[in-house]
């Protein structure tokens, strides 16, 4: 007696779609089943549903495991990941004739003809222009108003006045963006990069007017910075929001310039806040993929899991390093190392977005003259 057919249609999730299923969850373990369908229909043109899905990872005996809560600080351990901080050669003592914010002749020489305004309409220059370059780097590292810049740098309404001016017609972007060229080739690097980091960072404002905003998650009011950066956290762009823009709503014009820049990009790595729906409107519009970095404790997703998989070590460490996420944290770190961008003193946006692309440009100056 033959064997009877079983009645009703062909399952989608065969032997061929359950090990790419498996292999998927290997390569994203911190993925939702949502991301999940996506990767499976582009490996293997096989479009199922999300509840179809679970169901065939719950008959793989994978399950969703989610790490206990960590609180507190944990001292790093002696055999942890070596420390960094400052040390001598980080520190410029400067000299007698200038202060230690102020360029040097090499430095000078690299971005002297930005600044030249020879053959423009008008009266000739009355202050140098590498003074006026050294009031701004000065400005910007010690975070003094401009009324009280010492009075060895030219008059501070001159030196405001050309900062907007340059402002404006993207002296300092053109000037970061050499430099950065610079530091791409001297670390042997392509010219533009095909990897990019986004992530924001709120940042008090003071009682000066301008556009400002309450962050609910962050508890912070005042602007939002939107930095993407390569993987060498050098900047590719830079937006400055109200901090209640939400983070997908400021990912949108931050990738748009950095695109336009830099049409090479085809991945950008962001953190959960920009998933679902962002990720999907910035893979259309830009034609690049969106991968999202989770935290390994994250006890909202959770991590899959199984027997014959890799069993995931709950961590007993507050603080763990996320791939590539980690660059940009530290740009937003490099950056809030001059004091004028600890806190936003200025009415306009696009002043505060000026004082980043300056202070890049200043350690990439000091870092490429560096013997």
């Amino acid at each position: 007696m033959e064997a009877r057919k079983p009645k009703g249609p062909r399952p989608k999730m065969q032997a061929m779609e359950r090990q790419a299923l498996r292999e998927l969850i290997l390569e994203h373990p911190l993925s939702t089943a949502g991301e999940l369908v996506k990767l499976l229909r582009a490996r293997t043109g096989t479009s199922v549903s999300v509840p179809t899905l679970v169901k065939a990872i719950k008959t793989e005996g994978i399950v969703r495991v989610k790490p206990p809560s960590v609180s507190g600080y944990v001292q790093p351990t002696p055999d942890g990941p070596p420390r960094y901080g400052y040390n001598e050669r980080h520190r410029d003592v400067g000299d007698h004739e200038r202060y230690a914010t102020s360029l040097t002749q090499a430095e000078w020489d690299m971005v002297a003809d930005i600044f030249d305004d020879a053959g423009e309409r008008g009266r000739p220059a009355v202050h140098a222009r590498r003074a006026i370059v050294d009031a701004c780097f000065y400005v910007v590292r010690t975070g003094c108003s401009w009324r009280l810049m010492p009075k060895t740098f030219p008059p501070w309404n001159a030196v405001y006045k050309l900062f907007r001016r340059w402002s404006r017609q993207g002296r300092f972007e053109r000037m970061h963006d050499r430099l950065r060229l610079r530091w791409r080739e001297r670390v042997e690097r392509d010219e533009f990069p095909s990897t990019a980091i986004l992530d924001s960072q709120s940042t008090r404002t003071s009682p000066q007017g301008g556009e400002k905003g309450f962050d609910a998650g962050k508890r912070v009011k005042g602007r939002k910075r939107n930095l993407v950066v390569d993987t060498l956290g050098l900047v590719l762009a830079v937006v400055v929001t109200a901090a209640s823009v939400q983070d997908r709503d400021g990912a949108y014009p931050a990738m748009a310039q950095a695109c336009a820049k830099y049409p090479t990009i085809s991945r950008v790595f962001v953190d959960s806040a920009y998933a679902g729906t962002c990720a999907e409107r910035l893979e259309a519009s830009h034609g690049i993929a969106v991968q999202v970095v989770r935290h390994p404790g994250n006890r909202n997703i959770g991590r899959w899991q199984a027997e014959q998989l890799p069993l995931f070590d709950a961590s007993t460490r507050a603080y763990a390093t996320l791939p590539k996420r980690w660059i940009v944290e530290r740009s937003h770190a490099w950056l809030e190392r001059a004091r004028r961008l600890v806190m936003h003193h200025d009415r306009l946006v696009e002043v505060s977005e000026s004082w980043v692309w300056l202070s890049e440009a200043r350690r990439l100056l000091r870092g490429l003259t560096e013997k």
